[in-house]
């Protein structure tokens, strides 16, 4: 009996591991997606993310899916401070910008996004390729040069939709 109850709460905090934003720093799987050694090159295409909280740009920092104490790189990463995402993954399926959140180790709701929180009582503003998203924004595809824009505000500055894509 005492080995299957220790075995229960290993299994449950593994569980807890792999879901949580530690499991970035230790490289382990997250929603499926691997830290491997290398990108992978089945899938490779980029999108953009632009959070902006009452009119300020919110970082969204180099090397997110890079853990600095293991050697691996997730399939979902950036490389720079500019809000391009990476998809870079050694097979087929598809990633949503819930994924991403959850490999950076944000929330993501329709109320809040990383550091950026609506007021009480309202929802976050978000923005598709230009277009308004009025569902759960962690359901977002990343889909080749997606532009996705998330505002908390006011002000709601009007923002240019992203076409710098150049070599990526």
């Amino acid at each position: 009996m005492r080995f299957v109850v220790l075995l229960g709460c290993a299994l449950l905090a593994q569980q807890a591991a792999a879901q949580s934003p530690l499991a970035n720093a230790a490289g382990q799987p997250i929603n499926g997606i691997s830290c491997d050694a290398q990108e992978g090159q089945r899938i490779h295409i980029h999108q953009r993310l632009l959070i902006i909280d009452r009119g300020k740009t919110v970082a969204i920092p180099p090397n997110v899916g890079q853990p600095a104490n293991v050697r691996c790189i997730y399939w979902l990463h950036t490389h720079t401070p500019d809000g391009i995402i990476h998809v870079e993954a050694p097979k087929d399926r598809s990633f949503t910008l819930g994924d991403f959140f959850s490999v950076w180790g944000q929330p993501l709701s329709r109320t809040m996004a990383a550091s950026a929180r609506a007021r009480k009582g309202q929802k976050l503003k978000v923005w598709v390729d230009g277009k308004a998203y009025s569902g759960d924004p962690a359901t977002i595809a990343l889909t080749a040069h997606a532009d996705i824009v998330i505002q908390a505000g006011p002000p709601y500055p009007k923002v240019k939709l992203f076409t710098n894509w150049g070599n990526l």
